[in-house]
């Protein structure tokens, strides 16, 4: 059985060791991602899709036989408001990203660069995140306007939660064909962070978005991540 190889493979030193992912992960996350925009962009014969199927249970049970991985929110971004993001370069959130982490199989992989005062944002989405005929689905648009605002977050090096976000869809996103989705910091009023975002495909606007954030004081989410990490090493 294919999922064999994985059972002999040693576990990680420690199940909360940092998330920051190796090679390995994100080639396997990249295949598996391959294959679902396939699987949803082709037929197959039942053959074929009940040997996917063994296949992909034999490997989810040889990943059962490992170490369970923990995921704490305040561990993994806890450093990523404490140095600049130097213009032009790409911008990194953490690897398990469901919009943006390389090493997440569900994930849609965008890439992030900052340009100026904007987070810029890129992607060609597959088959799997079709709504309509040859159209994005709505609520993919929307997390990656939310994940590209969060990278605004990042370059003003201020955490924040999302309180509100609004899109308004003016053409349809096609699937298919690369899409820039820029945001920038609008106005800030106390807590309370204001971003505006655009997508466009070969230029022309397909969606604006408006998101509101709500700052977290960083000594509080630095105090957080610190009291998470002593009680693990406590434990």
């Amino acid at each position: 059985m294919p999922g064999d190889a994985l059972v002999s493979e040693p576990t990680d030193p420690s199940p909360s060791a940092p998330l920051w992912a190796d090679a390995s992960r994100i080639h396997a996350a990249t295949a598996l991602r391959a294959l679902a925009h396939t699987f949803v962009a082709h037929r197959g014969p039942s053959g074929l899709l009940e040997r996917i199927a063994t296949t992909a249970e034999g490997f989810t049970a040889a990943l059962l036989t490992h170490d369970r991985r923990t995921r704490s929110i305040d561990a993994m971004k806890h450093d990523l408001f404490g140095s600049e993001v130097p213009d032009g370069e790409s911008v990194d959130h953490f690897p398990d990203c469901v919009v943006s982490g390389l090493a997440n199989p569900m994930g849609i992989a965008i890439r992030v660069h900052r340009d100026g005062d904007e987070a810029v944002a890129r992607v060609t989405l597959g088959p799997a995140f079709e709504g309509a005929p040859g159209r994005a689905h709505g609520g993919v648009v929307a997390a990656i306007f939310d994940d590209t605002m969060g990278f605004v977050l990042t370059m003003e090096k201020q955490p924040a939660f999302t309180g509100r976000l609004t899109v308004t869809y003016r053409a349809p996103t096609p699937i298919g064909e690369e899409l820039e989705f820029r945001a920038h910091l609008a106005e800030r009023e106390d807590r309370k962070l204001i971003i505006h975002g655009r997508a466009t495909a070969d230029t022309k606007p397909v969606a604006d978005a408006e998101g509101i954030f709500i700052a977290i004081p960083p000594e509080r989410f630095n105090e957080a991540a610190a009291s998470r990490a002593s009680g693990s090493a406590t434990a």
